[in-house]
């Protein structure tokens, strides 16, 4: 006869700690590369009585989200002449296509949003960027600064410049010739990325995250961390005094680094926090069961791990043991009967 008992209060309690933990966990992987960095908007919007150019602007952006599904990097055009509006999509290098879908696919609203019907726009994200104009619409230099972040920290001490610029050398080496225009990587706990547009030649892509160091060594000074967004390219850096735990003092390029790497930090001890609430509830729940049942759990310790599994199978019952019973499995091995 199978018997429905209630669950004590402390299983369910535990059962929803993780359940929350779980749903904390999925959040903090979605939110890692699909963060809002800036918005650039131009002022102009479209001159769009007949609606051409706002239909022309929808197929591009759809034609760039199916894109993004197969490959990091893909441009298009959509119209003919002077309605013509084109556009491309970057994904950060260390990105899955299947996580470049769903950053890339976040972009759309947004740019309804945060930019309406205006003529050119390039929404940036943790993870991608969109960026789209009308032809005829004046371009930036490749190395323009669009955005920058400095750290409010200042490096304390000498050799911070030197290990910084040993690293920013790594990162423009590693674009040249790595064939993605991406590298990321680290030396002595400074942490950095580079990445190019995907329609960047090495020799160009090399000279536009040169820019984008001397801009974040100028404008941030000795932050020790950094992020510095150009036209065509951006780096980042984060410089960990104290290192980082599980990590050399220097690597290859890695998809792991530093400052993305936290949140995945943070993710793994989420995780293991809630296994181990798991854990308990389980543990509790077989206690729980054999307390109800009506005293001794078939003489077994209650805490040995090891039988366990044997008091389960052996000893669910739907009344207790008659006292010969429990006599002969105390003085005897209580795997060698049944209950």
């Amino acid at each position: 006869m199978v018997v429905i008992r209630k669950l004590p209060s402390s299983v369910h309690s535990l059962f929803l700690f993780f359940s929350v933990f779980s749903l904390l966990l999925h959040r903090i992987s979605a939110a890692d590369f699909t963060d809002l960095v800036y918005k650039g908007c131009a002022d102009q919007k479209f001159q769009d009585p007949s609606g051409i150019y706002s239909q022309n602007l929808k197929s591009l952006v759809a034609t760039l989200v199916a894109q993004s599904a197969q490959k990091v990097f893909a441009s298009t055009t959509s119209g003919d002449g002077q309605n013509a509006i084109r556009g491309l999509y970057q994904c950060r290098g260390d990105l899955s296509n299947s996580d470049c879908y769903k950053c890339v696919s976040k972009i759309p609203d947004m740019l309804d949003k945060l930019c309406g019907q205006v003529v050119a726009a390039r929404i940036q994200l943790s993870g991608c960027y969109l960026r789209y104009e009308i032809v005829g619409f004046k371009q930036v230099s490749g190395t323009q600064l669009l955005y920058k972040v400095c750290g409010s920290i200042q490096a304390s001490g000498s050799g911070f410049a030197e290990r910084r610029e040993t690293a920013f050398g790594m990162v423009e080496n590693g674009v040249k010739s790595g064939g993605s225009l991406f590298y990321t990587g680290s030396y002595q706990s400074l942490y950095v990325l580079g990445q190019c547009e995907g329609d960047l030649s090495s020799g160009d892509c090399g000279d536009c995250v040169k820019s984008a160091e001397d801009q974040a060594k100028y404008i941030c000074g000795n932050s020790i961390s950094a992020k510095v967004y150009l036209q065509k390219c951006y780096i980042s850096y984060n410089f960990f005094p104290n290192g980082v735990p599980g990590k050399g003092e220097s690597s290859s390029s890695s998809s792991e680094m530093g400052p993305h790497n936290t949140q995945k930090t943070v993710a793994l001890a989420v995780g293991g926090v809630a296994a181990l609430g798991f854990l308990i509830a389980c543990l509790l729940f077989v206690k729980s069961v054999f307390k109800k049942r009506g005293g001794p759990t078939c003489g077994i310790n209650e805490g040995s791990a090891l039988l366990g599994q044997k008091i389960i199978e052996r000893c669910v019952m739907d009344k207790p043991l008659s006292p010969q019973a429990q006599t002969r499995l105390l003085v005897t091995n209580p795997l060698s009967h049944s209950c």
